[in-house]
């Protein structure tokens, strides 16, 4: 099996798993009110998801997506309100899609002009978005328009359509990232920028735009967790490590380059499933955080840790290379003895 097919395997497998085992236990898990809240409440995680996805791909992370998404919960209390006319509506959704875009934009400026690392860069516009809608919304309140909540969760049985398109998205998106062009510039960015820019890449171009398009998805996601709590909460929206861990369990490597938005969707599944059956076998919620973090070091050291071990190994010898032989054996390059006829 290639390694790019195992977390698909393993999550498919473990989705069939944990599934078989609820029903067996708790009749309800299949029901169709059940699915549906299912496949509902992993819409926004799955969608977040895909967005950190592209930031992993470039060797980047983006904290700051669930504060994004509070806040686009809080936009949408006062731009998709009861009572609203259609136009106004599509409006109301256009200034959602607008934090998103400023939000994307200014954090690929803070990593690309001002050279911050990405997850100091976001990590102050976490802070940044979380001051901001407190300071709009003190306490939930603010109604989100029924028309606009009834919009995005129309179903066909039990399958949301939305959720329908995402997959379409996700696997058109991996298509794309694996056969055109343009997808091997952004894995390649990810696996080695300096050589990216040697060959001609326009990587600074690339790494902004991965980032603009994360704040996008968590903007789309704020819709939906919008349409989940149909208020203007601005104490919602834990998903920025949930997020890394979807990408990082559906085949994103850490060290940039590599990743599957299949892959990601499939996790963003399995972990809202997760939560799912926990009230159905009375258990806390907090088994679930501790369940996403074993899976997390489990994912890690089995598709993660050989490539990681790989790239320190080739950075080792790279500066061994560089130092060039030391003054106690002139044919020894930092430890390395090259074979003698």
């Amino acid at each position: 099996m290639k390694r790019g097919l195992l977390p698909l395997a393993l999550l498919t497998i473990l989705i069939v798993a944990l599934g078989a085992y609820a029903e067996t236990r708790h009749s309800a898990f299949l029901s169709r009110t059940n699915l549906n809240a299912l496949v509902l409440a992993t819409m926004p995680l799955a969608l977040v998801s895909l967005g950190q996805a592209t930031a992993l791909l470039v060797g980047g992370f983006d904290v700051s997506v669930a504060a994004l998404m509070t806040m686009c919960v809080v936009t949408a209390s006062f731009t998709l309100t009861p009572g609203m006319s259609t136009a106004s509506l599509f409006g109301g959704a256009l200034a959602l899609v607008g934090v998103g875009l400023a939000t994307g934009i200014f954090n690929a400026t803070l990593i690309r002009v001002f050279r911050l690392p990405s997850i100091i860069a976001t990590l102050g516009t976490l802070s940044v978005l979380e001051g901001a809608s407190l300071l709009l919304r003190g306490y939930p309140t603010g109604a989100i328009n029924p028309d606009v909540i009834s919009a995005l969760t129309a179903d066909v049985g039990f399958l949301p359509l939305a959720f329908i398109a995402l997959v379409v998205l996700a696997v058109a998106a991996d298509i794309w990232l694996y056969r055109t062009r343009s997808g091997l510039a952004l894995r390649a960015v990810g696996l080695d920028a300096t050589s990216s820019r040697r060959l001609g890449m326009a990587t600074s171009r690339t790494v902004i735009l991965a980032f603009v398009a994360c704040s996008l998805m968590a903007a789309v996601a704020g819709f939906y967790l919008g349409a989940e709590v149909q208020i203007g909460s601005p104490i919602i929206g834990n998903q920025a490590l949930e997020s890394i861990a979807a990408a990082v369990l559906g085949g994103a490597s850490l060290a940039g380059g590599k990743g599957s938005y299949v892959g990601t969707l499939l996790a963003a599944f399995f972990l809202t499933e997760i939560d799912n059956v926990l009230p159905l076998f009375q258990q806390p919620t907090e088994y679930a955080d501790m369940t996403i973090g074993g899976l997390i070091l489990l994912a890690l050291v089995v598709y993660q840790a050989p490539e990681l071990i790989g790239r320190a190994r080739s950075a080792r010898l790279d500066r061994a290379r560089i130092a060039g032989p030391s003054d106690h054996d002139p044919d020894r390059v930092d430890g390395l003895v090259p074979d003698r006829p």
